[in-house]
């Protein structure tokens, strides 16, 4: 045990992410049994609340099990202080609320001059109030589980190493392969194009997304902040996404999309120094 505890103090982020995917996968395979992977859209709308649950347990319960670990009580009382920091500018709340909607809304309506079936669900439902509230109650539950380990535990810590992008691209990286389980399904390797939807959707533009996270918590050092950026993009890809794309035309939608992602991001970097997002952050975690 002095042995284990030894190596997670000394490699506190790998560990973390090792116990992430331990859990959540752990946790799904647990509840569902070996056969319950790949997902089918039949299955997946009959998997139980607490299979969801295990799988967001991941990094909410790792980032907290670690903290205690690495930090101790100081580390917790932290922990906990930025998760409550809810006084800052007007202008991070604004970039953490509006950056998705807005550029999850942008790809599709300029692809939308081209064919009507790229136009966002919002302007094609009947019912706006459905998808505003799955999005919304999704967007909550997500990303306060979720934030509660990569910006809770993760971020701060590869921040004192890595500077803004690399720590974006890293945690974006490793983001996207946590939602592997929820995004595969069974026909997702029956042909290329299948699979490369699968790649792209998971890899293309979470990164990207992943790095203002970042730099918006450089500027706040507030989890509330992160937890808020999330439900932002989880309730916007639901309320938005177009609903009846399959194939090249999805393929075409999320590459058009990561490329708005990907070209906002240079646009932050350069307008606040390109120099200052590849250095760490010299601050000492509790």
């Amino acid at each position: 045990m002095a042995t284990i505890q030894a190596f997670i103090k000394r490699r506190p982020v790998l560990s973390y992410f090792a116990l992430v995917f331990a859990i959540s996968g752990g946790g799904v395979l647990i509840i569902l049994g070996p056969g319950g992977l790949p997902i089918t859209a039949e299955t997946f709308e009959s998997i139980p609340l607490f299979a969801l649950m295990a799988y967001l347990a991941g990094p909410a319960v790792a980032g907290i099990l670690l903290t205690v670990l690495v930090s101790g009580r100081a580390g917790l009382r932290e922990f906990l202080a930025r998760l409550l920091r809810w006084r800052v500018g007007v202008r991070w709340y604004a970039v953490a609320l509006l950056t998705a909607p807005l550029l999850a809304t942008a790809a599709p309506l300029a692809l939308s001059l081209f064919s009507r079936e790229f136009l966002p669900a919002i302007f094609t439902t009947d019912d706006l109030a459905a998808p505003l509230l799955s999005g919304i109650a999704a967007g909550l539950m997500v990303g306060l589980f979720e934030e509660l380990g990569w910006t809770g535990f993760a971020i701060p810590r590869m921040r004192q190493r890595y500077g803004v992008v690399t720590t974006g691209l890293v945690v974006g990286i490793l983001w996207g392969a946590w939602h592997f389980p929820m995004f595969w399904e069974a026909d997702s390797f029956s042909g290329v194009l299948p699979f490369a939807i699968l790649l792209v959707r998971l890899f293309s533009w979470l990164p990207a997304y992943r790095v203002l996270m970042v730099w918006v918590y450089d500027h706040t050092e507030s989890v509330f902040v992160a937890v808020l950026m999330h439900v932002s993009l989880t309730a916007s890809l639901i309320i938005t996404a177009p609903l009846t794309l399959t194939g090249v035309t999805l393929l075409a939608s999320i590459l058009v999309g990561a490329a708005v992602w990907w070209i906002v991001v240079a646009a932050v970097a350069v307008a606040n120094g390109e120099i200052t997002w590849r250095q760490p952050l010299r601050r000492r975690m509790a």
